[in-house]
């Protein structure tokens, strides 16, 4: 995850987050190579919680830094989906921008540490949130990434963290599978 495009991207996209004063963490494929995942991608997915600011302000930002919109219409798109598609100009490399909503992605907020890549330092979801995170993806790449955190992070990894998560989000979405998915997963991680 050392390569020059990435940590181009990641370097550009905290120096426009932080004039902005906006917390954010970096999730999904990109933070499970950073926690034990082998599989290569070329996007990247973060989280920002906007505050007080507007979707036009972070628009606006983000384009000063090189990056430029992936649709003509963000705020309807953002108003569906929660998700600002940018790519970086420099690296070529996509960029998903959620923005944060109440409930688990503050709690993810929150718990999110600091990471090298490269020369910087930037905020990435823990691995217990990542682990919750994937299963509820519940892809099949979604889940050998889980698996494969599970394994790179056997002696320090909280698995009282991601069952309580998963037990939010299963009472926030009225699921029953997501504890029983993170038990067979450990069960394949130790096997």
């Amino acid at each position: 995850m050392s390569s020059l495009p990435i940590v181009e991207l990641l370097a550009a996209l905290r120096g426009a987050l932080e004039r902005l004063r906006l917390r954010w963490y970096l999730f999904g494929a990109q933070a499970a190579i950073l926690y034990g995942s082998s599989r290569l991608t070329a996007d990247v997915d973060v989280t920002v919680d906007l505050g007080p600011r507007s979707t036009a302000d972070l628009v606006k930002e983000l384009e000063a830094a090189g990056f430029r919109l992936r649709v003509t219409d963000a705020e309807g798109f953002v108003e569906r989906t929660r998700v600002l598609p940018l790519v970086h100009a420099a690296s070529d490399m996509a960029l998903d921008v959620v923005l944060a909503g109440p409930g688990p992605e503050v709690l993810f907020l929150e718990r999110a540490r600091p990471v090298r890549v490269g020369a910087i330092e930037v905020p990435v979801a823990c691995p217990e949130d990542l682990v919750a995170m994937k299963i509820l993806a519940g892809r099949p790449h979604d889940l050998q990434d889980a698996t494969a955190i599970v394994r790179a992070n056997a002696g320090t990894l909280d698995a009282e963290l991601v069952r309580g998560t998963l037990r939010l989000l299963e009472e926030a979405l009225d699921q029953s599978d997501l504890l029983p998915e993170f038990e067979r997963l450990l069960g394949r991680a130790r096997a």
